[in-house]
């Protein structure tokens, strides 16, 4: 089924409120893949600068690794580059309510829900998350570089991919990639955590594989420096989860207080301290830069809070990483043969 067919079915099937989004969202979509060219020519192409030839390139070697790694056949995604007019692709607006760190849900047919909204124009998301903060909720935008539309569409590269180091490319594809291979619907939070471990743990036997040792040792070094940061974030926002339950804000003003004074005397001192504890200078240290709300500190645990249940998971099962997916997935087709448990995330763990 062709993109144009999908986006006929979304119109036909959403109420009037959603219409507009997704018309909008549907021609950005268009006008994404009209941009695009079939790499071939790109790779042939004299204006295209040799830096991003080279990126498009490791893109396809990645790409033949990762499906040959897991023994699944090649989808078309990235076949295709679209030469991007702004360093981000889209913008995601997530909102959560002032009294509690959770990311309200966006439901659509076929597709299922979302805790964001996506937006290829920067003024729509921002609107939207004015319309959001008007209903009482509080909200957080970011520029997003890379997404997937989970085989909806023939995702291409893009040049926004070209910004990231080949570390951090690798991780980035491999993410993606993953997201063709296993997906749950209604369960974004927990897609997004699989992605990123299962992404995290390819990276060592990729750059075992292509005997880039030195490079890895150095990547690996800062990983785990980052993984600190990420659990201690992960901990922290655990914590002011509970004061919001404990002391029960009766509107956003209160909040804001709690959250304040949250951040000021547990948050950012933790956190700098962790920084010192690893010699990352506060100016390096960036939990310390980043703007905290309830919207943002959800928006993070959509990526995060599931790690470490995901790796103590897998230590338990005592299984190589190719063991853990077919586990992984036969657990998965087992659960959709049942009708005791919708949430897939605790059949997980049953």
């Amino acid at each position: 089924m062709d993109f144009l067919k999908i986006f006929t079915i979304f119109l036909i099937l959403s109420g009037c409120a959603k219409m507009d989004y997704l018309y909008e969202q549907g021609v950005g979509q268009i006008s994404l893949q009209a941009k695009a060219k079939d790499n071939i020519d790109v790779l042939k192409n004299v204006r295209i600068p040799k830096d991003q030839k080279e990126k498009i390139k490791k893109i396809q070697e990645l790409k033949k690794y990762f499906y040959t790694f897991w023994g699944k056949k090649q989808t078309p995604i990235y076949t295709q580059t679209t030469m991007l007019e702004n360093k981000a692709v889209t913008y995601l607006v997530i909102a959560s309510p002032y009294n509690e760190i959770k990311a309200v849900e966006n439901c659509f047919p076929v597709m299922g829900c979302f805790p964001y909204l996506g937006f290829f124009n920067l003024v729509s998301a921002k609107n939207f998350a004015k319309e959001k903060e008007k209903e009482n909720f509080v909200t957080w935008v970011r520029p997003v570089y890379a997404y997937s539309t989970l085989g909806y569409f023939n995702d291409t590269i893009l040049s926004s991919f070209f910004h990231y180091s080949d570390y951090e490319l690798a991780e980035l594809i491999f993410h993606e990639l993953f997201h063709t291979i296993f997906f749950v619907k209604n369960e974004v939070e927990l897609n997004e955590n699989l992605a990123n471990y299962f992404a995290k743990q390819m990276l060592d036997q990729y750059f075992l594989t292509t005997n880039q040792l030195d490079y890895l040792k150095l990547q690996q070094k800062e990983e785990v420096e980052d993984r600190v940061l990420r659990q201690a974030i992960v901990n922290l926002t655990s914590e002011l989860q509970e004061h919001y339950l404990k002391l029960v804000p009766q509107n956003k003003e209160e909040s804001e207080a709690i959250l304040n004074e949250f951040l000021d005397k547990k948050f950012y001192p933790t956190i700098l301290n962790k920084c010192q504890q690893q010699n990352i200078s506060p100016k390096n240290c960036y939990p310390l830069e980043k703007k905290w709300n309830n919207a943002s500190f959800a928006a993070f645990l959509t990526y995060e809070k599931k790690a470490q249940d995901l790796e103590g998971l897998q230590r338990k099962l005592g299984l190589d990483l190719k063991g853990y997916f077919r586990w992984l997935d036969q657990k998965y087709a087992s659960f959709q043969n049942q009708k005791e448990v919708e949430d897939f995330s605790q059949y997980l763990m049953m």
